[in-house]
């Protein structure tokens, strides 16, 4: 595999005629149709990125087939991380189906919609969680600032399992730096310093912005994060096709590629490639 390769380590793909996609309604005009790997690809070509992870955006096991599906016929497909019911009795069963899929890398429970904001740390099922760990599968945690002292009981009961922190924790960017900044900032700094040493995704930072933002506005936040994982446990990911609200995919690029060009060819091959490889076992 190619050492320049360059991996967009969180994207989506997606069809409201499915009918799962609870919070995808249309009120989100931009977001409301159907998304595939054809209208990615010129975005794709564009920046330079050679194969994407495609992310579940629906709590249903018949989202991450449709995934599945996609992904067997497109090579620009590396690895679909998937939804279980990992509180279920069925969950070990469902993750065995879907790791016979050489795709498959991982799970993500859609943790920031979840009513009971300490839900990780006492629904898991632990046969499910130990599967994931014995098929080496990666776990996606897409989270707040609220969630971070319920994600650390789970990952310091679960020192094996892979963890990827989704977007930054999603720093609340609109809010400024001055009353949104310290509880993200210690959130973020309380996760890096596990001992089992998390990844997280630099990802979804224009999302949480204005509309207007720069990469002045995105700085702090890139360099906090850089600042405690380094270029070796940082993804980079587009957020596609959630971006087209707040900004396009070759402006995310571009500004992610400038903020990190202090750390050397090195650090950005790792963040925008390598990382993602060997992280999700690409």
């Amino acid at each position: 595999m190619n050492a320049d390769e360059r991996i967009d380590a969180h994207q989506h793909y997606w069809d409201p005629a499915r009918g799962d996609y609870g919070w995808l309604t249309p009120a989100l005009a931009p977001l409301y149709r159907a998304f595939g790997p054809s209208d990615l690809a010129p975005m794709r070509a564009a920046a330079g990125i050679d194969r994407t992870v495609v992310v579940q955006a629906a709590p249903t096991v018949d989202e991450t087939r449709y995934l599945l599906d996609l992904a067997r016929d497109d090579d620009s497909i590396a690895g679909v991380v998937g939804w279980v019911p990992l509180d279920s009795v069925d969950g070990v069963k469902i993750i065995d189906e879907f790791s016979r899929e050489p795709k498959f890398k991982g799970v993500r429970p859609m943790l920031q919609d979840l009513p009971d904001d300490t839900w990780i740390a006492h629904a898991p099922r632990p046969d499910a969680i130990e599967r994931l760990i014995e098929l080496d599968l990666a776990f996606d945690a897409l989270i707040f600032a609220r969630h971070v002292p319920s994600l650390i009981d789970f990952a310091r009961r679960y020192p094996k399992l892979r963890i990827v922190v989704d977007h930054g924790a999603k720093p609340p960017i609109r809010d400024g730096i001055v009353s949104g900044w310290q509880p993200w900032a210690d959130g973020i700094a309380q996760l890096a310093a596990l001992p089992q040493k998390l990844c997280c995704k630099l990802s979804g930072l224009a999302t949480e912005a204005a509309g207007n933002w720069t990469d002045v506005t995105l700085q702090p936040y890139v360099a906090h994060l850089i600042g405690h994982f380094g270029a070796e446990r940082l993804l980079w990911g587009s957020d596609w096709p959630v971006l087209t609200l707040n900004g396009g995919y070759t402006d995310w690029h571009a500004a992610a590629t400038r903020l990190t060009a202090h750390l050397g060819k090195a650090g950005q091959q790792a963040i925008f490639g390598a990382n993602a490889r060997a992280f999700y076992r690409l």
